[in-house]
């Protein structure tokens, strides 16, 4: 069966899910894999896994301090074979639907400005995602941070 027939199912993220989540961290380079489970356990983040028969990616976002229903989605990753197939939406997707029935108002993303992350910039802009600001060297030097936003307010 293509990976792209395969329903995408998003569920909360268990304990269980971990190796496969740091398989994910592995192909991507996303941050380090062995910091997930103690990323993971006893957070009070929002995490989402992305199965397709096993999982393929997750996200997580935390509620931003001493601010009114902002939330931070602090990442969000998809195995290179399933990137392209949905799966970056679907976990943006319930992520916004989850965090409105919490009442959040505005979710952040925030991304490099090199080159290479042009397609994730392209992604979250594709989703309804803003750039809101741009600090220079801020990941390291010639690395600007981009902050993208997107207001989750039902209209």
């Amino acid at each position: 069966m293509n990976r792209k027939t395969k329903p995408l199912k998003i569920n909360d993220t268990h304990v269980r899910d971990t190796p496969a989540l740091q398989t994910v961290l592995d192909l991507t380079a996303l941050f380090p894999s062995d910091l997930l489970p103690a990323m993971i356990d006893g957070s009070d983040a929002l995490w989402l896994t992305c199965h397709a028969a096993e999982p393929v990616g997750f996200c997580f976002a935390e509620p931003e301090p001493m601010t009114e229903g902002t939330w931070n989605m602090r990442a969000i990753a998809v195995l290179p074979a399933h990137q392209n197939s949905g799966a970056g939406t679907a976990l943006t997707h319930a992520l916004e639907t989850r965090l409105r029935a919490l009442g959040a108002r505005l979710l952040i993303a925030d991304t490099s400005g090199l080159p290479e992350f042009a397609a994730t910039r392209a992604f979250y802009r594709a989703r309804g995602y803003a750039e809101q600001s741009r600090i220079r060297g801020f990941w390291a030097p010639g690395d600007d941070k981009v902050t993208l936003t997107k207001s989750l307010d039902l209209a």
